[in-house]
């Protein structure tokens, strides 16, 4: 009697929620719908209710315990990035995004085998570590993460300043695994940088100019700008923008980057989702200074999110020749919605879209001129741009790295160069 009350108590407080949920999130559903999902909330409160007496290790098994392991495992079902947040996930989330947090210093890429590190900050716990780009995040605090969304799993290095994380790296696909504790730091994060990890933005051979973007932050525009001034300073006459392994960012980020190469009003991206409110149209609104400027933008398969938008927009605009490798295919909105508990749902809501309306979700960008690199040459040009990398290798291996060239890099700048060369023919024969 007394389980077979509590049963049906559990079973009314979900058809409760559930119209609650309805009448908030889904007015516009038909009754149909609603009655299927009130006969489905019957199977769901009976297996409940066999699992909750029946399973063999259940007996310290709560209705809690089971309805938020429910709750999880729908998300899961949906997307990867689509994710139930207990109220301390949550709470460590808005830490993340308004107050302080400590890091490593580590940049990290999605990548086939495993999130792996492609830039590694000078003088941070990471570096005094001896980690190095091209290094592979197999496990933090003992568990795997090979298959983990890239997010979640900077949210497991990031936390406090001065507290410890384990991690556990793999030195390349095949090469020696090893464990590592790090205590973490405030992190200086600068998200433009030049080919050599540094901030001196030198020009390239024939007023080539190169500007990396690492990831979209609130900074990213003004030190893009700066970046900017200095090549325009030098004689810069064409730009090669890298977006390789940059995993994304901020939405607004990436549109005021996109605003110094087009002109006012232009669409550069939209979202859309099942609701009007998610169907939104962003247009640049800056003084499009280098509308112009010759531009190479450089993609990779760890190229993702914001990092797509700036490349897709480019590239459907006519504004840029894309080099590289095909782009990761992370075209999705998420949006946080707090629960009354403290938990939260970051659920994908609405997706973006190239301003010729291609989807960027599951698809990714396609270079104009396909540019393939092996692993091998991917981890040693990562050597290369990380401050003081090659000095840990040995000199054998040190030698072979130094030697690699960048040959998306070397077409993208020959494709500019060919552009020039072609329009000062032009303004000669007028």
């Amino acid at each position: 009697m007394k389980r077979r009350l509590v049963t049906a108590l559990v079973s009314a407080l979900l058809l409760a929620h559930l119209g609650l949920g309805l009448r908030i999130y889904f007015s516009d559903a038909h009754a149909a719908e609603r009655e299927d999902a009130y006969a489905d909330l019957a199977l769901f409160s009976r297996v409940l209710q066999l699992v909750k007496r029946d399973y063999v290790d259940g007996a310290g098994l709560t209705y809690r315990d089971l309805i938020r392991a429910a709750v999880k495992g729908m998300l899961d079902s949906l997307d990867p990035h689509s994710e139930f947040m207990e109220p301390s996930s949550f709470e460590d989330l808005k830490t993340d995004t308004e107050g302080e947090f400590g890091g490593l210093g580590i940049t990290v890429a999605p990548r086939p085998e495993g999130p792996t590190v492609v830039a590694v900050t000078d003088e941070t716990p990471a570096q005094a570590a001896g980690i190095l780009p091209g290094d592979i995040i197999t496990a933090v605090e003992g568990r795997s993460v090979t298959e983990t969304p890239l997010g979640d799993v900077v949210t497991k290095l990031r936390g406090k300043p001065d507290t410890t994380v384990n991690l556990t790296l793999r030195r390349g696909p095949g090469g020696e695994t090893r464990d590592y504790t790090l205590k973490r730091a405030i992190i200086p994060v600068w998200t433009v940088k030049d080919r050599d990890g540094a901030r001196a933005f030198p020009l390239l051979d024939d007023g080539i100019g190169y500007v990396r973007i690492l990831q979209f932050g609130e900074k990213t525009a003004e030190e893009l700008e700066t970046a900017l001034r200095r090549l325009r300073e030098a004689g810069m006459r064409g730009l090669v923008l890298d977006l390789r392994d940059n995993p994304g960012g901020l939405l607004e980020a990436a549109v005021a980057v996109l605003e110094n190469f087009v002109p006012a009003g232009q669409l550069v991206v939209s979202t859309e989702g099942r609701h009007a409110s998610q169907r939104v149209a962003y247009r640049a609104e800056g003084r499009g200074r280098h509308q112009k400027l010759p531009l190479a933008v450089l993609i990779n398969g760890g190229s993702a999110s914001a990092a797509e938008i700036v490349a897709g927009a480019l590239q459907d605009l006519g504004r840029a020749r894309l080099f590289g490798e095909q782009s990761f295919g992370k075209g999705s909105v998420q949006s946080i919605l707090p629960l009354p508990d403290g938990s939260a749902l970051r659920l994908t809501t609405a997706k973006y879209y190239t301003p010729s309306h291609k989807v960027i979700h599951e698809q990714g960008i396609t270079p104009d001129s396909l540019v393939p690199l092996t692993d091998d040459e991917q981890r040693a040009l990562w050597t290369q741009a990380a401050p003081g990398a090659l000095e840990q290798l040995p000199p054998a291996e040190r030698e072979r790295a130094a030697a690699v060239r960048d040959v998306q890099l070397e077409r993208a700048a020959d494709y500019l160069r060919g552009s020039l060369l072609l329009s000062a023919r032009r303004a000669g024969r007028g």
